[in-house]
């Protein structure tokens, strides 16, 4: 299975209409054979609902959203400071899907025996916790971030945006993914780098590294901003 509908139905961040469409790609070189997770909203292009606020229904309060605008000479929110790209990947696949190329599928096949990216575009916290259950259920591993504070810590890394923010995770007994702007920030106590990442000598792809996944024993994660 290359691809699958695995969800259509309300958000659960403000039960406005999103989809989640899973599709199996090897063209990744940080991550490796992935199966990707595009939360979206069924009903709007990715650039509108950014522009107009609209991707609450799928991101939540994440800051890097930036400012809803009406400003004809703009695509996006104002000051977006989201790594996801969505004029390339998020716009091709909800393109794709407006045109019938995704049909509804089994979650718990898709999944199986792959590295699976939850929320590749979009905050896990926006779907119903079975979808991610029967995607995962026989999955090799996963990675997952989520703005929203303390959803399914045993699946998701908390993404703290301050440092203060990922101390009060830590205390919570929650791991956090934190960017950092230059090695000096990082708590080598709490945090280690990311191994997928260049200041960490690409020594590993995201499908063997297995540490982006919620509750464990490993250190947190950090990764310089790029």
């Amino acid at each position: 299975m290359k691809h699958a509908v695995i969800y259509k139905g309300p958000s659960l961040l403000d039960n406005e209409q999103i989809v989640v469409i899973a599709t199996y790609s090897d063209r990744n070189t940080k991550t490796g054979k992935v199966v990707q997770t595009y939360i979206l909203r069924e009903d709007l292009n990715p650039l509108e609902a950014s522009k107009t606020g609209a991707d609450f229904s799928i991101c939540g309060n994440c800051i890097m959203r930036g400012t809803p605008t009406d400003d004809p000479k703009r695509k996006i929110a104002k000051g977006r400071r989201c790594y996801v790209n969505l004029g390339q990947g998020v716009l091709i696949v909800y393109k794709a899907y407006k045109r019938g190329v995704y049909q509804t599928g089994d979650a718990v096949e898709m999944g199986r025996g792959r590295f699976v990216r939850v929320g590749t575009y979009g905050d896990p916290a926006a779907v119903p916790r079975y979808v991610w259950d029967n995607l995962l259920s026989q999955a090799k591993t996963w990675t997952a971030y989520t703005h929203q504070s303390a959803w399914s810590p045993e699946i998701c890394m908390q993404s703290a945006d301050t440092y203060e923010q990922a101390q009060e995770h830590w205390a919570a007994g929650r791991r956090t993914f934190r960017v950092i702007q230059d090695l000096s920030e990082l708590d080598k106590q709490n945090e280690t780098l990311c191994p997928a990442s260049k200041e960490a000598g690409r020594r590993v792809q995201c499908t063997a590294c297995k540490l982006c996944r919620g509750s464990s024993k490993a250190k947190s994660i950090a990764i310089v901003e790029h």
